[in-house]
């Protein structure tokens, strides 16, 4: 079961693809997700969503050996990857993933049982706006107990690291269950342990049905990961999972599985697994 739990980034800062490159690196996906990519005008945009589309093919075929011109990955109406592949047995019953990209990176986490959501954040401030500026205009989305938290953290640069922390969390969880609804934020309270042992309240009541994690990845950057019950998935989203109901015992194996540590490719392996896939 452990197997279908992978955690991958790609640093994208230092790819710097000649126009024909990554028009090649392009066709290699299918086509009806080029325009995903196309539709970015700057060029730092679609390399993100290049990357992000590759990773997801990449690891559907590694995890679940589905020849490449076989994988089909759609979305929800909010935007949530899913497999359509009703039309092979797999060993993983409930096999799903979630990608995230922010600054230098493209993040993928998938699960054999439990829903994943993934976020990625860099600890930057948008240019023309002070740190206080800029994360005053998203108080409405933390707890006192939060807010209280993010601005006594320190210096600026404590207080926007503090910042960006606590909303990478909150986007893995609403990215989990698949609401893609900034709306959901203020809901749910989290607290830790030096950013560890991390739980997260909602109207006041522990949710132990969740786990997360939060991982540096260098260079002012963090992934959070969120792990719950498929049961918690939204409607939208709960249509597209081949098991919802799992026994205790199965759910209780997938909710403990070991959060497995972060495996850094570059853009170029991606690009070789794919090409060597098509060759074959």
């Amino acid at each position: 079961m452990k197997e279908g739990v992978r955690r991958w980034v790609v640093d994208i800062s230092k790819w710097d693809p000649h126009p024909s490159h990554f028009s090649f690196a392009l066709s290699l996906l299918p086509f009806h997700e080029h325009s995903s990519v196309t539709r970015f005008v700057k060029m730092e945009d679609r390399k993100r969503a290049l990357v992000s589309r590759m990773l997801q093919y990449v690891l559907v075929h590694d995890v679940l050996q589905i020849p490449f011109p076989d994988i089909v990955i759609k979305r929800t109406l909010e935007g949530k990857p899913y497999l359509d592949y009703d039309k092979f047995d797999l060993r993983f019953p409930n096999f799903n993933f979630n990608v995230s990209h922010h600054g230098d990176y493209v993040a993928i986490a998938s699960e054999p049982v439990c829903l994943v959501g993934v976020d990625i954040v860099s600890y930057d401030v948008p240019q023309g706006e002070t740190t206080t500026e800029f994360i005053q205009f998203f108080s409405s989305y933390f707890s006192s107990l939060e807010w209280d938290n993010i601005v006594n953290s320190g210096t600026l640069n404590d207080v926007l690291t503090e910042f960006y922390r606590h909303w990478s969390l909150k986007e893995a969880y609403v990215k989990a269950i698949g609401s893609g609804l900034t709306g959901g934020l203020n809901k749910v309270e989290f607290s830790h342990t030096r950013w560890t042992n991390i739980s997260a309240k909602v109207d006041g009541k522990t949710m132990t049905e969740w786990r997360f994690w939060l991982l540096e990845l260098g260079d002012r950057h963090c992934v959070s990961i969120a792990r719950v019950h498929p049961i918690s998935a939204t409607t939208s989203y709960k249509t597209t999972l081949k098991k919802v109901d799992f026994t205790e015992e199965e759910y209780t194996l997938g909710l403990h599985l070991p959060n497995v540590g972060i495996v850094k490719l570059d853009v170029e392996q991606l690009i070789s697994i794919l090409q060597k896939a098509f060759d074959f």
